[in-house]
């Protein structure tokens, strides 16, 4: 009777305590006190233990539900008669508060909604109270600080969910439902969830039992008016009051389990584009967020690093949760764009040094993705940048065709989303994409309606990077100054050669003074005469920070500061003052070399324009005076030549060659030293090498290209060690100029070629994993489920930076190619692992981890790559052929066919067909089935050829109807492809033909040989030449012709010779109808030489007599 008072009295004095406090009945395990109940409890009705449930939460998370912010254990509010706190294991995440009985159970004893939390309370004794409009639970923890821990977790989440506003999940159906034996509960079916409350009440109040995903559950018939929901981890059997009611939730529960499953097929559509299975900014694999307007798939990681920048710049929902949201069109924006697209433009300029991996830091996540979404530091900006009008009228244009990267581009560089259009019928570009049916265009310009972008004015957050527009023309103050001089300075300066002037700035001129109060003015510098603005490395002189003015007049000025913020402010009011403002974007770069300069473009030679450079690192940041931008990486280049009689400096890149014609010496001189320096390998990291348009070094590409050719047959490549002098010099050449180094066989062994590609890896600054990652790589072996590990491999190369993942694909592949012809080289993947794992990751070769990651990367580089694998196998067919051509001969060979890359050229667009090629295929045989295969008829109107088009070279050749096809894929030191295209000329060369007799041609011509890689002193000389049938002469004057006694100067086998349309823009034809001609003679040598007509005709009746000397007047076939 004691301990029963005592008990009475203990639970007094807890009612009073907790004052309007409920009780928590409902979790109550202890049997003896379940019968003072006149309702079963619901722990007692529903026994959430299950023995076959997973070991704990951490290892199941839920795919539905949101990530856990916080979980722990924590003691509740006894119940009523108790006076024992309840242990119990208790989870938070964005959306609900859950507990459960322990940490292995799967369904909890009570879900409590964050939006359903009025308040959370620190009272005595490490307790907290959770408050609801209803109910009042009590916790406690096991000290202070814990207790601190949660009310802060939980105070955020209650703060992110009033940001998120109302996240009700829509119902299904709800109702009433008996679980068998059991009580009545109130079961309610929601989207891909069915949650479970005592009553109607408590689900009006938003405190349910638990909640049941519907994506690991399946709904099976019963007797009578039971049905069962089964899940992994347990069964739950519910009795319907009728059997029409049965009916009507099991097609609930059905429907449920549906939308479930779609909420994952989003996920899966948007991963079909294979980019999209990588993060955009760090590389985790299978990211479920997006930014929905800024079309990239992230992780949840940078999700959370999207939303601190607020809704208005990233619109950030999942690809699982927010099903509403993933319209059919939303989803095919983003399987056409897809992550490697997009960074095309977001990340087109990241430095390697800022690029984030899946291990970086919140701080480092943070810091990149405000830099790359809000400042737009990193962004590929477009040509029209900062001409508002233009990026308008580009925009309405745009919105008409289906580039959709485009429009982005121009959207996130200016132009206005809401621009005028200037049609009644569409007044805004949203709705002219619609007038176009352009639904992809429309939904990207409907995402984007109320982002907010920053003007094009600043590129940069002014708090971080002072923006040139902040920056006043007019600067005063003290600098140091030498002597001007007329030649470039070459020697270190003291501080007693420099001076102390004061200098004064403004919008027309540069002056300096004796001093601050001597009026007397000691030089002038006119802005308009200034050419260069030039900035030293430090402690290039006696003062640290200098830079250089050069001036049209042929003057060279040093100055020196006391402090870089002296320099910087100083370099960047003079570079505002000599840029014009259409170009004052490129003066908020970190320059080192910014001026005015003329040059002439390969596709307008004739007319030269002038425009403002600025050189950054190893990027030549070009602005047009017709408003063009563009971005040249000097590291890419194919050829940089510099020609000093005439002063002109070409870079060639893949895309365009550009000519600079700087009259001015010093200003030559300064330029062409500052670009030849930054074009130059400038240490032993992989992003400081001279690199392919692929970002591959160029010492990697030359080398495996090399083996690929001349050494899959030898045996023991890779083990047999070269000439280490040899070797030495090679890798030497390399370094200076890589692009200058030409592999040749008979000069150049495999041993010591497949040397110099060892000693490269091996002795790099950093291994091609990057140190923070190496251990990473090498752990990746402990995961010993395959298709994991393999995940992982991947999860790690698309968080490499891109020149070490280029690299590492590109030898991979190589690595690949040389294990299928084990049988002959013996160079299995276990062999070629041996070599390249401990090469590759820098170690001693003791751990023989390094090796079995190697070894996997061989073994699954289809997967781990996501290589295509026609194109592989095409590959694997070429190499066996090119091995085939070298022992027999192309006319002995017995494979039937191999499978070529062609491309057809239509409406000026070009695309890519996968031809199967036979040895004896030709030309005519080619173009039929291509256009058979693009079903393309033919009209008598039109004539299609195939070509062999050189792009370095910008050259192209006509092949002959007859002529066999597969050749031209493998001659050796070929960098051609074959193109079909319609031949315009062909016609008027006909016409041309059927007016001859005798087909024989003479005429002047400007000559050109070319010798060397920059071309032979003098330029293009006048030569009278004669075509016979027989052979091609050359005569230094026309009256030498008609005398028998003077013989020709050079003569040549016309049907050894190779025709081809164009001449290389860096030898500076005279005229646009040039022609290459290209002759091997006996000791396999080619000799090249130019010739250029006056008109186009002349070049076509020159053409048209070749092809007809050549094959005998067969020009073009009777049908």
């Amino acid at each position: 009777m004691a301990g029963k008072g005592e008990s009475q009295a203990a639970q007094k004095l807890e009612e009073l305590h907790f004052g309007s406090m409920s009780s928590e009945y409902d979790d109550i395990d202890n049997k003896d006190h379940n019968s003072r109940i006149s309702r079963p409890s619901i722990s007692d009705s529903i026994s959430l233990y299950s023995n076959g449930s997973l070991a704990s939460h951490e290892a199941d998370p839920d795919p539905q539900t949101s990530p856990v912010i916080k979980m722990g254990w924590l003691e509740k509010t006894p119940p009523q008669g108790s006076l024992i706190f309840q242990r119990r294991w208790v989870r938070l995440d964005a959306d609900y508060l859950r507990y459960f009985k322990n940490d292995k159970v799967k369904y909890s004893k009570k879900i409590i909604p964050i939006a359903s939390i009025t308040n959370a309370v620190r009272v005595s004794d490490q307790r907290l109270q959770v408050v609801t409009q209803n109910r009042t639970f009590l916790f406690r923890a096991q000290s202070e600080s814990e207790r601190d821990m949660w009310m802060s977790a939980l105070q955020e989440a209650m703060g992110d969910q009033h940001c998120c506003g109302d996240m009700t999940p829509s119902i299904c159906m709800q109702g009433h439902l008996e679980m068998q034996g059991q009580s009545k509960f109130y079961v309610v079916v929601c989207t891909s969830t069915v949650f479970l409350y005592r009553n109607a009440e408590e689900f009006k109040a938003g405190i349910g039992i638990t909640s049941i995903e519907m994506n690991v559950g399946t709904v099976k018939d019963a007797d009578h008016r039971a049905f069962d929901l089964i899940t992994p981890f347990k069964t739950f059997r519910f009795v319907a009051e009728s059997d029409q009611a049965k009916e009507e939730w099991l097609v609930a529960m059905q429907s449920s389990i549906e939308e479930s499953f779609s909420n994952h097929e989003v996920a899966k559509r948007i991963w079909s584009e294979g980019s999209n299975r990588f993060c955009a900014d760090c590389g985790e694999a299978l990211p479920k967020w997006a930014s929905i307007n800024l079309c990239v798939v992230v992780c949840e990681q940078c999700a959370g690093m999207h939303r601190r920048l607020g809704s208005n710049i990233s619109k950030v929902r999942s690809l699982e949760m927010d099903k509403k949201v993933w319209t059919d069109a939303l989803i095919q924006l983003f399987l056409l764009l897809g992550n490697e697209r997009a960074n095309l433009f977001w990340a087109g300029n990241v430095p390697p040094g800022n690029l984030l991996s899946p291990f970086s830091s919140s701080e480092q996540r943070g810091s990149f993705i405000s830099a790359k979404y809000q400042e737009g530091r990193y962004r590929c900006h477009h040509k029209l940048f900062g001409h508002q009008e233009k990026l308008n009228n580009a925009l309405c244009i745009n919105v008409q065709t289906d580039d959709v990267l485009e429009t982005l581009c121009l959207v996130f560089c200016g132009a206005d989303i809401h621009c005028d259009t200037h049609s009644s019928a569409s007044p805004t570009p949203t709705s002219l994409a619609k007038s176009y049916n352009q639904t992809l265009q429309a939904e990207f310009l409907r995402q984007n309606q109320s982002t907010f972008i920053s003007s094009p004015e600043v590129r940069h957050d002014v708090s971080k990077t002072p923006s040139v527009a902040l920056l006043s023309i007019t600067q005063k103050g003290y600098l140091f100054k030498t002597g001007s001089v007329t030649r470039s300075i070459t020697t270190r300066k003291g501080k007693e050669e420099f001076s102390q002037r004061w200098c004064s700035l403004n919008e027309d001129s540069f002056r300096y003074y004796e001093n601050e109060k001597n009026s007397n003015l000691k030089g002038e510098l006119k802005m308009k005469g200034i050419a260069c603005l030039a900035v030293n490395p430090p402690d290039t002189h006696g003062y640290a920070h200098t830079f250089e003015i050069c001036t049209t007049s042929g003057r060279l000025y040093l100055f020196g500061a006391d402090d870089p913020d002296t320099l910087r402010e100083w370099i960047k009011s003079i570079a505002k003052a000599i840029v014009p403002p259409s170009a004052g974007d490129i003066v908020d770069l970190d320059f080192e070399r910014i001026g005015k300069l003329r040059c002439r473009d390969r596709l307008n030679l004739l007319n030269p324009q002038m425009g403002f450079f600025a050189l950054v690192g190893t990027i030549l940041h070009a602005c047009f005076e017709n408003g063009e931008r563009a971005d040249i990486d000097l590291r890419k280049l194919q050829e940089l030549s510099i020609q000093q009689e005439h002063a002109v400096l070409i870079l060639v890149g893949k895309h365009r060659t550009l000519h600079f014609e700087i009259e001015q010496k010093l200003q030559f001189q300064g330029w062409c030293a500052a670009i030849k320096q930054s074009a130059q390998s400038t240490g032993k990291a992989l992003s400081q090498q001279q690199l392919t348009h692929l970002d591959i070094p160029v010492i990697v590409d030359c080398c495996v290209t090399y083996i690929t050719k001349y050494g899959l047959n030898l045996e023991g490549i890779y083990r047999k060690s070269g000439v280490n002098s040899s070797i030495t010099a090679l890798l030497e050449a390399f370094r200076q100029d890589a692009r200058r180094v030409w592999l040749q066989e008979g000069k150049h062994k495999v041993e010591d070629v497949s040397g110099v590609l060892k000693r490269f890896f091996r002795d790099l600054e950093d291994s091609v994993f990057t140190s923070p990652a190496s251990a990473h790589w090498l752990g990746a072996i402990a995961v010993r489920e395959e298709s994991k590990r393999v995940l992982r491999y991947q999860s790690l190369f698309c968080s490499l930076p891109p020149v070490n993942k280029a690299t590492l694909r590109a030898l991979i592949n190589h690595l690949y190619c040389v294990q299928h012809f084990a049988n002959i080289n013996q160079m299995s993947q276990c062999n070629l692992a041996i070599v390249f794992g401990p090469t590759l990751f820098q170690t001693d070769g003791i751990d023989s981890s390094a090796s079995q990651v190697i070894e996997d990367l061989i073994q699954h580089y289809v997967a781990i790559f996501n290589a295509d694998e026609q194109h592989l196998q095409r590959q694997l067919n070429e190499i066996k052929l090119i091995n085939k051509l070298r022992e027999d001969g192309v006319t002995e060979i017995k494979s039937p066919h191999i499978f070529c890359t062609v491309y057809l050229e239509e409406k000026e667009e070009r695309d890519e067909h996968h031809v199967k090629i036979s040895v004896t295929m030709t030309a005519a045989e080619l173009i039929l089935g291509i256009l058979d295969q693009c079903k393309i008829s033919q009209n008598e109107q039109e004539s299609w050829s195939c070509f062999e088009v050189n792009e370095r070279a910008e050259t192209e050749r006509l092949l002959h109807y007859q002529e066999k096809v597969l050749p031209v894929f493998h001659s050796p030191g070929r960098e051609s492809i074959l193109l079909v295209k319609r031949n315009v000329f062909m016609k008027a060369m006909l016409h041309y033909l059927a007016g001859k007799v005798n087909i024989r041609k003479s005429g002047v011509m400007k000559f050109r040989e070319e010798r060397t890689v920059l071309g032979r002193r003098g330029g293009f000389l006048s030569r009278f030449f004669v075509l016979l049938d027989t052979s091609l002469k050359l005569f230094k004057e026309v009256q030498d012709v008609t005398s028998q006694s003077i013989r020709p100067e050079r003569e040549w086998p016309v049907k050894s010779l190779r025709v081809y349309r164009g001449i290389k823009a860096r030898l500076r034809p005279p005229t646009s109808w040039g022609m290459t001609i290209v002759y091997e003679d006996e000791r396999l040598e080619n000799q090249r030489w130019c010739m250029c007509c006056e008109t186009q005709t002349d070049m076509i009746e020159w053409m048209a007599t070749f092809l007809s000397v050549q094959h005998e007047g067969n020009v073009w076939p009777v049908e």
